[in-house]
C-alpha cells in the first residue's frame, strides 16, 4: 500500500494553559508533514476572534498549509467574506466551509443570520467566486442528524460540490465499513469529489461515547465491550492506538489514500497511529536551529 496523505485539524486554545498544549500538539505532528491543517470556528466573536488570531499566527510562523473553518452561524455574508479577504491577504488559500451547528442560544434549531448566508452552498458559490481557495466541505457517513434520509443527505453533498467544493470530509465513525458503504453511495449517485475520511482517535471513551450518540454516530457493541475491558486493565490508550491503526489500514486496503484526523489538541494517540501506520515524522528545521 501507497503511504497514505493525512491532514489534522486543531481548535483554537480558550486558556494560556489551552495554548502550550495546542503549541506543543503542532510541534509533535508538524514533522509528519500534513497536507494541510485545520482549525475550527466557533460562534460568537470571542471565539472567531480566537480562531483568526490562531489562523494568522499559523500562516505567519509555520511552514504548513492551513484550512480555515467557516460557518453560516451569527454573521453577515458581507462580514464573513470581509473576514476571508483579510485572511487570504495573509496567505489563507483553504477553507473548510460548514452551515454550522446552532448558535446556543437558538434552541437546538439552525437559524441564519438575516443578512448571512442561508445555507453552506451560498457560502461555497460566494467563496467559488472569490476565486483562489481550495474549499472542503462536511460529509456524514451515517447520515446528518438533521437529514430525513441518506438520499436527501447525499442531494445535499452533491449541491455542495455543484456550488464549488473541490472536497469532502467526513464526520467521524468507528467501523471501517460504514465509511466504504457511504463512498459506495456517493459514487451511485454520481458524486466523483474526493471523499476523506475523517479519523478520530479515542483519547476518553466515555466522553467520546456521548458525543457520538449527540451526532446520531452509531456506536458498535464490541466496540462498548472492548472499552470498558481496557479501561478497567488500565489498557484505553493502547487499544485505542491499535483500533485506530487497524482502521486506518482496512481504509487503506481499500483504497483510501487520505486520511484526516480530528487530534483534539492532544499528539499521542494521532501521532501513535501515524507511526504504527508506517510514516515517519522528520525534525522542524526551526526547531533545530
Amino acid at each position: 500500500m501507497n503511504t497514505p496523505e493525512i491532514s489534522f485539524e486543531f481548535f483554537p486554545p480558550a486558556s494560556l494553559n489551552d495554548s502550550f498544549r495546542l503549541w506543543n500538539t503542532i510541534n509533535a505532528l508538524e514533522g509528519f508533514q500534513p497536507k494541510f491543517i485545520s482549525i475550527t470556528y466557533g460562534t460568537g466573536n470571542k471565539p472567531r476572534a480566537l480562531t483568526q488570531d490562531l489562523v494568522e499566527t499559523l500562516l505567519e510562523h509555520k511552514d504548513l498549509t492551513v484550512a480555515a473553518h467557516l460557518t453560516c452561524v451569527d454573521m453577515s455574508a458581507e462580514s464573513t467574506l470581509d473576514l476571508v479577504k483579510n485572511l487570504a491577504a495573509k496567505g489563507l488559500k483553504d477553507i473548510v466551509a460548514l452551515r454550522g451547528d446552532p448558535a446556543p442560544d437558538h434552541g437546538g434549531a439552525f437559524r441564519p443570520h438575516p443578512f448571512g448566508f442561508q445555507t453552506s452552498c451560498e457560502m461555497i458559490a460566494a467563496l467559488k467566486n472569490l476565486g483562489g481557495f481550495k474549499i472542503r466541505v462536511a460529509a456524514y457517513p451515517q447520515g446528518h442528524p438533521e437529514s430525513r434520509s441518506q438520499a436527501a443527505d447525499l442531494d445535499w453533498l452533491k449541491r455542495k460540490f455543484e456550488a464549488g467544493a473541490d472536497e469532502a470530509i467526513t464526520q467521524f465513525f468507528f467501523e471501517a465499513d460504514d465509511f466504504l458503504r457511504f463512498r459506495d453511495a456517493c459514487v451511485k449517485s454520481g458524486i466523483d469529489a474526493p471523499i476523506i475520511p475523517g479519523i478520530l482517535p479515542i483519547e476518553n471513551w466515555a466522553k467520546t461515547c456521548n458525543f457520538a450518540k449527540k451526532c446520531g454516530v452509531s456506536v458498535p457493541l464490541w466496540l462498548e465491550e472492548a472499552f470498558e475491558r481496557a479501561t478497567r486493565d488500565d489498557r484505553h490508550d493502547l487499544l485505542s492506538t491499535a483500533i485506530g491503526t487497524e482502521l486506518c489500514d482496512t481504509l487503506r486496503s481499500e483504497g483510501v489514500d487520505t486520511l484526516h484526523f480530528y487530534t483534539l489538541n492532544r499528539p499521542e494517540l494521532t501521532r501513535d497511529i501515524c507511526l504504527a501506520l508506517g510514516l515517519t515524522a522528520k525534525p522542524s528545521l526551526k526547531a533545530v536551529a
